[in-house]
């Protein structure tokens, strides 16, 4: 029997259920339907309501320091070892057995079987201090090398999974799990959006370099909160959404016809069903109409002068990481909470040397014009930037490459809420495990909460009999970066 769970009042199970519904006469009808056209205005105000979220934690747990997101993510797993964490005795056993004392009873990924030979791989690049601080950086970053004083490198990351779907979930959503909601979607479940034209967490991808990490869609997906809290992926080449233009011959006003009539129906099934997939489905569609102007408008950067183009050393809209960045910038002007740029290029299991340069240089110039840029227009201060990849690479050699590694590898952090030109814990002397001030996944999600004014252990969300939140059953706050 076909139904409509939007044309009735109520689900329409089988014959004997739409029966028994209907012994109440026309009489019971017409006082639905009479209750019905009285909630009608009502309706008509919680769906303008319903795009608007303004988050669950009210008042904030603790004074915010920052009000969005840009995560820098350098999908496949840059090796410390190359960009931020110069080891000179590795540099002066390069080519000798690694010492067992380090690897013996230990996950190593794709050198498992090759634990009785397996051999130092020194530093493929110089390293230079920068900087009143002093920090030391390879010489394949020379834009971010100019930044040191603004950024905190914490250079004792951990995590637990070695290889890379399940590093970047745990990464995105606090859990190897799959099907948690990503540490994007908690943030807008706990705050909400402050722009009500554009989607509070945008996601962007761009590739090169190295071998390009696919990434799934699901590292940015809502998990099992509402889908409304999901990231929207913009393209970076030709339109950024598709179907952003309106048909041919559809103005806006038969659009906004169309948008009034869809959100009427679905009131009236959220009125029988109360399920919040229905709010989502009502928010969106009116999202989805604003973003006809409002996407456009941002993609246009017709206005940005030269030497801000110059800066970033792009035209815009070609794809490109640089590209990416300038778009950040201006998602963040327009109050995005969330932002991600995935970077896929840095998976070097071999050729590590000339392919940690290429990447290093598509991805170095984008990223120290957004820091510099927010900072020229007083939005560093605002703005959480987390720059880093799912895990690191080993010290030892795999060809002329790294392996995937876990013990330690290096991340940055700059912006709203941390302290500028500082180093935080350290790796052993041949970079392969966080020996000083270890930092876990959980721990940098608990502190990326905390700069959001929010206590990680009390955001949660009840879901199949148990509360689950970002940092699952961890998670400390990493105290002495903050400023």
């Amino acid at each position: 029997m076909w139904r409509s769970p939007l044309s009735l009042p109520f689900p329409v199970g089988s014959r004997r259920t739409f029966l028994g519904h209907q012994a109440g006469g026309l009489g019971a009808l017409a006082l639905v339907d009479l209750l019905t056209r009285t909630s009608r205005a009502a309706d008509k105000d919680s769906t303008a309501d319903a795009a608007p979220w303004r988050g669950v934690v009210h008042p904030y747990h603790f004074p915010p320091k920052c009000k969005r997101i840009i995560h820098l993510c350098m999908a496949g797993g840059p090796s410390h070892l190359e960009t931020f964490d110069f080891k000179p005795k590795l540099k002066s056993l390069d080519g000798q057995p690694m010492p067992k004392s380090y690897t013996e009873g230990q996950q190593i990924a794709q050198l498992q079987g090759q634990k009785d030979n397996l051999k130092c791989l020194g530093p493929q690049h110089s390293f230079n201090k920068f900087g009143q601080s002093g920090i030391e950086v390879s010489s394949i970053l020379p834009e971010i090398s100019s930044i040191v004083d603004d950024i905190c490198v914490i250079n004792s990351m951990h995590t637990d999974q070695i290889n890379h779907d399940p590093a970047h979930t745990l990464m995105n959503t606090g859990s190897a799990v799959p099907g948690r909601p990503s540490m994007g979607a908690w943030l807008l479940y706990g705050l909400g959006c402050e722009t009500d034209n554009l989607p509070g967490y945008v996601v962007m991808t761009s590739v090169g370099g190295g071998q390009s990490q696919p990434i799934a869609s699901r590292q940015w997906h809502s998990g099992f909160l509402p889908s409304r809290f999901q990231g929207v992926e913009f393209r970076s080449l030709g339109d950024p959404v598709l179907y952003v233009k309106s048909p041919a011959g559809v103005n806006i006003q038969k659009q906004r016809d169309v948008i009034e009539a869809i959100e009427s129906l679905n009131s009236i099934g959220n009125q029988v069903f109360h399920d919040p997939e229905i709010d989502t489905r009502i928010a969106q569609y009116e999202l989805a109409f604003k973003m006809q102007t409002s996407v456009p408008e941002l993609m246009d950067i017709s206005n940005e002068p030269q030497h801000i183009l110059d800066l970033y050393g792009t035209p815009g809209g070609d794809g490109s990481f640089a590209a990416n960045c300038l778009l950040a910038r201006r998602l963040a002007e327009r109050d995005v909470r969330f932002i991600q740029l995935y970077h896929r290029g840095w998976d070097h299991h071999g050729g590590i040397k000339d392919g940690s340069a290429t990447t290093g240089a598509l991805v170095d110039r984008g990223t120290a014009a957004l820091v510099k840029d927010l900072k020229q227009r007083g939005m560093l201060d605002e703005t959480l930037i987390i720059w880093g990849g799912e895990f690191g690479r080993t010290p030892m050699a795999q060809g002329s490459g790294r392996d995937h590694h876990i013990k330690g590898f290096s991340i940055w952090m700059a912006g709203g809420g941390i302290r500028g030109g500082m180093k935080y814990g350290a790796t052993d002397e041949l970079g392969y495990a966080a020996i000083e001030n270890p930092v876990h996944v959980n721990d940098l999600h608990a502190t990326l909460l905390y700069l959001f004014g929010i206590d990680h252990e009390r955001l949660t969300y009840r879901f199949q009999g148990r509360d689950y939140r970002l940092t699952d059953i961890a998670g400390k706050l990493i105290q002495p970066i903050l400023a």
